[in-house]
């Protein structure tokens, strides 16, 4: 079913609607969170970057900080095991670290829903059908999250993402939700094999280096 007319209309209400309650309901649980980054981790509270949404458009894509701005020798910033620290771990380990995205669906640059918004750098290197996956608004979870999320290869990830794009329902949608809320609760597929965070994309498979936060 594709994301069109009134089935488009009732995803993007529902999303609105439950983005506007969820900040009204989560506003201690994020103001918490936010003066303990600023305690523990200093100022900014807030990590943004800009992202691709739908059709490759960028917006910018907010969530709490979860690691430190330390540099090395050479003025380049260090790998991410040594720059995260036991809070950062822990907001990430409990998605708490996602919360302030809700902001972005309130915005209409984010579904609850969806594929998960990359790198910019990335849409030159996708193929055709990896491209497929901005057809649709990205989303805080996604397929690819509820099968693997960061434990899974790029390659793996895009399939799941086209097959959400041809797959969709407002069912899916549904079921992708209790997923997510189970693997949180299970804090599981956080992170790839042996790292933190996912191996950058390059296009190229088996050829990935560097860290990036999805």
């Amino acid at each position: 079913m594709r994301q069109t007319g009134a089935a488009l209309f009732l995803k993007s209400a529902l999303d609105h609607t439950a983005a506007a309650v969820g900040l009204l309901l989560c506003t201690p649980v994020l103001g918490a969170v936010a003066l303990a980054i600023r305690a523990f981790l200093g100022s900014p509270v807030f990590f943004r970057q800009a992202r691709p949404g739908r059709g490759g458009a960028p917006f910018t894509l907010v969530k709490f900080r979860t690691m430190r701005d330390t540099l090395g020798p050479d003025g380049a910033a260090l790998p991410d095991a040594a720059r995260i620290t036991h809070l950062g771990r822990f907001l990430r380990s409990t998605s708490l670290d996602e919360l302030p995205q809700l902001w972005n669906v309130l915005r209409g640059e984010l579904s609850l829903v969806g594929p998960r918004p990359l790198l910019m750098e990335y849409l030159p290197r996708y193929s055709p059908e990896q491209a497929r996956r901005h057809e649709v608004l990205p989303g805080i979870t996604g397929w690819a999250q509820v099968n693997g999320r960061n434990a899974i290869s790029w390659e793996q990830k895009f399939e799941l993402d086209v097959w959400y794009v041809d797959h969709w329902s407002l069912w899916l949608d549904f079921r992708i939700l209790v997923l997510t809320a189970k693997r949180v609760l299970k804090r599981d597929g956080i992170a790839s094999a042996g790292h933190v965070t996912m191996p950058r994309f390059t296009g190229l498979p088996g050829e990935s280096s560097h860290r990036e936060r999805t």
